[in-house]
């Protein structure tokens, strides 16, 4: 039996388009399709309530501050699933994430240039194509800080793009987690046409499902309201001189998110921002000491 959908149509103009795309995606939603003035945004109907439609609302006053948008028309019905994303992903081209990181879909070929680093990515329905600012900006401070012969743990890892950019930076391993049944099986996928598949794995499930062990480095792309209460667990999990990544966070994020990390245990040694985005890279107190 089809699953059923919230198909939320938002009529604005392009420009609040572009933005609501990359925010809502950190919201749950599943799929988008863009048709004249309308973006239409998909997720499972059991997770839609008033909560999250005045929350999307917030965001598109917040986005509309930057922006000589309009305000936006919103209409709100049920739809059975289907692929939305087919289309949208016939869009995305090769894009240069940093200097030498170029992430590529599977259906574009690219010719790598000297000493560039290529991700082949099928995004299916997941999210982590390096169009979006958060993941351009975690792979930009994991490029900063990774070692070689880290263990790596991804949090919410979607397409694995972000496990397997750390091996091909030179982390002996990568554990990549997400509660996302597609997710798991496109980050698989993923790994797989990269060459990675006996270093990254791919696991179902929650930071509290991961086998018990540590790592160097923590990275964990989602938002705000999930990472602070895995705070602690990250912590426990992280190696002395481990590292933190974390983004999925807006600039209204960042004192609250410098408050749940201090009060962790955690300081911040470095942050990134691209547009209304942000990233962080943290030190557990211990080893900023020593």
């Amino acid at each position: 039996m089809p699953k059923i959908y919230s198909e939320i149509e938002i009529a604005a103009d392009e420009q609040l388009r572009e933005q609501l795309v990359g925010i809502l995606s950190q919201l749950g939603f599943e799929g988008f399709w863009e048709e004249g003035s309308a973006l239409r945004c998909y997720i499972p109907q059991v997770k839609w309530s008033e909560e999250l439609s005045d929350e999307i609302r917030r965001v598109i006053r917040m986005v509309q501050r930057s922006s000589s948008s309009v305000d936006p028309v919103i209409f709100v019905r049920s739809v059975e699933e289907k692929n939305w994303n087919a289309e949208w992903e016939k869009t995305i081209r090769p894009i240069h994430v940093t200097d030498r990181i170029v992430i590529t879909p599977t259906w574009h070929a690219y010719e790598a240039q000297p000493g560039e680093l290529v991700l082949t990515i099928d995004p299916k329905m997941s999210f982590g194509t390096g169009y979006h600012e958060t993941t351009r900006l975690v792979l930009r401070l994991m490029e900063n800080y990774i070692r070689p012969g880290m263990r790596l743990l991804d949090i919410g890892t979607g397409t694995g793009v972000l496990a397997i950019a750390g091996v091909k930076l030179g982390a002996h391993s990568a554990l990549g987690v997400d509660n996302d049944e597609w997710s798991h099986e496109n980050g698989i996928e993923n790994a797989r046409l990269n060459g990675v598949e006996q270093q990254v794995s791919i696991q179902l499930g929650e930071l509290a499902d991961v086998p018990p062990g540590t790592f160097d480095m923590i990275v964990a792309n989602i938002q705000r309201n999930v990472i602070e209460p895995l705070l602690p667990e990250m912590k426990s999990r992280l190696n002395p001189n481990g590292v933190v990544i974390l983004s999925g966070l807006l600039d209204v994020d960042e004192q609250p998110i410098r408050k749940a990390v201090q009060g962790s245990g955690f300081n911040v040694q470095d942050m990134m921002r691209e547009n209304e985005w942000i990233a962080f890279a943290l030190h557990s107190e211990r080893s900023a000491a020593k």
